[in-house]
């Protein structure tokens, strides 16, 4: 819906990924690995975005800004690498993190519906993680039962793209999740421990 309202689906990937992260800084070549899309593409919305006033240019150089280290930092010029952050003085900022935010919420309705209506039989499907903001979570999505691995790794890709970051999921059977719960397995109990959403949960846990 998002992609229709902006007339762009890099843009509009664009804007969900530094309202993300709004204090958060990103290069040309970051922005082209994090939404899979060719960079002359990216270029031309970040230009089309500085000069609507929503995103401006950051000083350049400053790594830490994306936390990201790769083999681009050893390019000659890596300390002139320009960089673009949202511009929180912008007159619609207010009114398009809104809009955004209520996007985001129906995108992950929709990842939940694909996910327990073609992922195959989902006894358990547990959000956390990003999706609710504790980072204390191993994983942001836990599915148990009997599934269809390489449909659910399709959405999964569909959805980064989407959201514009890594969705960390994990997938196993009725027998693996009682077993792990029965021993009282770190992980199973860092997922339950952080704040969490089950969509599905026909285990009664």
């Amino acid at each position: 819906m998002i992609e229709h309202l902006f007339g762009s689906k890099t843009r509009a990937h664009l804007l969900r990924t530094f309202f993300r992260q709004p204090e958060r800084a990103f290069y040309v070549r970051e922005l082209t690995r994090l939404l899979d899309v060719q960079i002359n593409a990216i270029r031309r919305e970040l230009e089309l975005l500085v000069g609507l006033g929503l995103i401006k240019e950051a000083d350049g150089g400053q790594e830490s800004f994306s936390g990201e280290e790769d083999d681009a930092s050893k390019e000659i010029g890596y300390g002139l690498r320009k960089y673009y952050i949202l511009d929180q003085d912008a007159v619609l900022f207010a009114e398009l993190r809104a809009l955004l935010v209520k996007a985001r919420l129906l995108d992950e309705q929709e990842l939940t519906r694909e996910l327990a209506g073609k992922g195959g039989s989902a006894d358990l499907l547990l959000l956390t993680g990003c999706f609710t903001a504790d980072k204390r979570a191993p994983s942001d999505i836990l599915l148990v039962g009997r599934l269809k691995e390489r449909a659910i790794a399709g959405m999964m890709k569909k959805y980064e793209r989407k959201f514009g970051f890594p969705i960390r999921y994990t997938t196993m059977s009725k027998k693996e999740f009682f077993e792990r719960r029965q021993m009282m397995d770190r992980f199973l109990f860092s997922m339950f421990e952080a704040d969490h959403v089950k969509v599905v949960n026909e285990l009664g846990v």
